[in-house]
């Protein structure tokens, strides 16, 4: 009787843990999908209420050999939208938002800027994370990135390309120097206008990271339509 109590208690300890773990392979693998979709989508809304409503200014000029020193610039506000990001690579509907921060609760809604990191478009290191898997997913296809993608930011008054400089390098947490205003172990050995963007590695896991260094290529106002990158 007794060993017959045991074997049912444990089945119905496996049945029970059995069922925890597939409510929670679908929590992560689903329900925080649909989660970042509404997040996502609001964000972008936000952002695009926000430049209909302010101004558009002239767009900067593009990057230049020996140009004077730029003022330090303002820092964006933690947890605001920045930019919507497109990687056409990535797919051509692919459309995230960036906010500023890392942290836990900013990257379910969007993509993160590094603080302390450049503006978009300045001399420095724009750096960026996302999430690999769960919250929508945006950096799930992030191996695929070649030499020469685009990567295009638009903040609502200017288009920015950037261009891929090497395939994704594979590093650990704490390499904190690949978001260095001249990210360390990158092609770039001198100030310039950089782009960073990182995730997780592997897909399930976060023992690594894989990141991609990219230079600002090419500038355009919003007033002048999109830039050709989106198409490439």
């Amino acid at each position: 009787m007794t060993v017959r109590l045991v074997v049912r208690t444990l089945s119905e300890l496996c049945i029970t843990a059995g069922a925890l773990i597939v409510l929670f392979v679908a929590y992560v693998t689903y329900w925080t999908g649909v989660q970042a979709d509404a997040a996502v989508a609001g964000q972008l809304d936000t952002l695009q209420q926000e430049w209909v409503a302010r101004p558009v200014d002239p767009a900067p000029a593009p990057p230049q050999e020996g140009r004077a020193r730029e003022a330090a610039p303002e820092p964006y506000t933690a947890g605001k939208g920045i930019a919507v990001m497109y990687v056409p690579r990535l797919g051509a509907d692919w459309e995230w938002p960036v906010l500023e921060g890392t942290g836990t609760g900013i990257l379910k809604k969007g993509l993160g800027h590094y603080a302390g990191t450049a503006r978009l478009g300045a001399t420095g290191n724009f750096s960026v994370a996302g999430h690999r898997r769960t919250y929508g997913d945006p950096f799930k296809d992030f191996p695929r990135l070649r030499p020469g993608d685009a990567v295009v930011l638009n903040d609502g008054t200017t288009w920015y390309t950037y261009r891929i400089d090497r395939a994704p390098y594979r590093t650990v947490p704490t390499d904190t120097g690949v978001i260095d205003p001249v990210p360390r172990k990158s092609p770039f050995r001198s100030p310039g206008r950089y782009l960073t963007l990182t995730t997780c590695d592997p897909e399930w896991g976060s023992s690594h990271r894989l990141i991609v260094w990219g230079h600002l290529d090419a500038t355009r106002p919003v007033t002048a339509g999109r830039p050709q990158g989106l198409d490439s």
